[in-house]
């Protein structure tokens, strides 16, 4: 009868044991469940993309655009902002152009087709910009859809693709349009509730 007790006494003490043992994951956190609340109606979000990265080979040049942006959040996800427009032209025989503008955006994410820790949404911004080269002032227009995926609560790298469309002189024929990529990310912040 000892050993029968003792025998289910250490199988409860080494199961108990067992079950008390915590396995620390440390792989680096790839996605995140957030639902809605980083879209919600009063919240920030502030980040920026890298796009148009590219090389002509017909002019030899090589072109980068930097977009920040900030935007705030009317209702539960569409939120209005403003975003710089900061680009880089290298010519292989020539002067390099540096391009600048400013454009106010609107973002809409869509509530079909999302998951928990990524959305779809769309961007159409307007605004003005120049360059280096001249003293001409463009209209700038862009047309762009794309995907946020959240690796955090408040974090999410994004992919965004689509048509822009630029006019210098607007009473001039000196226009250019062409379909454009960038990556980026957009922190979240929260508002007041």
């Amino acid at each position: 009868m000892k050993n029968l007790l003792l025998t289910l006494a250490l199988s409860v003490g080494c199961i108990s044991y067992s079950a008390a043992q915590v396995q620390i994951d440390t792989r680096p956190q790839t996605s995140a469940d957030v639902g809605m609340s980083p879209i919600k109606q009063g919240n920030w979000m502030v980040g920026g993309s890298v796009g148009s990265l590219g090389y002509s080979f017909e002019s030899k040049s090589f072109n980068i655009n930097l977009s920040p942006r900030a935007g705030y959040f009317v209702t539960d996800g569409l939120a209005i902002g403003a975003q710089a427009n900061l680009g880089l032209r290298t010519v292989d025989e020539g002067d390099n152009e540096w391009g600048y503008g400013i454009a106010p955006f609107v973002r809409y994410y869509f509530p079909g087709g999302a998951s928990a820790s990524g959305r779809f949404f769309g961007q159409g911004d307007i605004g003005i910009g120049g360059s280096s080269a001249g003293d001409n002032v463009s209209l700038n227009l862009g047309a762009n859809v794309g995907y946020a995926h959240f690796i955090t609560q408040t974090v999410a790298l994004e992919v965004m693709a689509g048509y822009n469309y630029s006019k210098a002189n607007i009473d001039a024929a000196n226009k250019a349009s062409g379909l454009g990529v960038s990556l980026g990310f957009q922190v979240y912040l929260p508002g007041r509730r």
